[in-house]
């Protein structure tokens, strides 16, 4: 009998006191697309080329050919900032959850946020999306996947739809994997006064 209730207690140990058993730290969270960055952590760093609001590429000069816009993280510090990944422009679940975004952006504006979008499409891809609905919050491109890895959000050759939603100082507040992009830019609309209001 104390044979059995000593091999009892040793079979259910781990799972009552997990990584504590062995001295290990808790493992960080996977989501498909890869490891994602720690919450209450600095944010992953990016820069990447993208298109600015309302779709329009700037221009160096007058007559010169279009240039990219492009957006680095340290130039948002001082605003919340939603950055959402996305698989591909045009396709069916990215244009409602664009669409969300962008019925919500005013919303966003209010709460001191920005909003970006992340895929792997071109830039003339982005330009056209946002023509074609309207947005007016940058689009970046990230074609090779290097800052979509670094955010647990990649599956070659597509970015995952994985949100994140970063502070003034670059720390990562919240994530949401697999999204379902009906509703969501509400989920992270509430989600940042939740934040906000949990700070004052």
């Amino acid at each position: 009998m104390k044979r059995r209730s000593l091999l009892a207690a040793l079979a259910l140990g781990p799972l009552v006191l997990g990584p504590l058993v062995l001295g290990l730290a808790p493992r960080r969270a996977w989501a498909i697309g890869g490891l994602l960055p720690e919450l209450e952590q600095p944010a992953p760093d990016f820069e990447l080329e993208g298109v600015a609001p309302g779709g329009k590429l700037l221009k160096a000069k007058a007559g010169s050919e279009a240039l990219p816009i492009q957006i680095a993280l340290n130039q948002l510090a001082g605003r919340w900032l939603v950055l959402y990944f996305y698989p591909k422009d045009f396709t069916s679940g990215c244009t409602l959850e664009a669409r969300g975004f962008q019925q919500d952006l005013a919303a966003f504006e209010a709460e001191s946020a920005s909003v970006i979008g992340v895929s792997a499409d071109d830039l003339e891809a982005h330009a056209s999306f946002c023509g074609s609905e309207g947005l007016v919050f940058p689009l970046l491109s990230d074609p090779g996947g290097v800052v979509s890895r670094r955010y647990g959000s990649w599956i070659a050759p597509y970015s995952q739809r994985h949100t994140f939603l970063i502070d003034p100082q670059g720390i990562l507040r919240q994530r949401w994997t697999a999204v379902r992009p009906s509703g969501h830019s509400r989920e992270v609309l509430a989600e940042l006064q939740r934040q906000k209001a949990s700070i004052i």
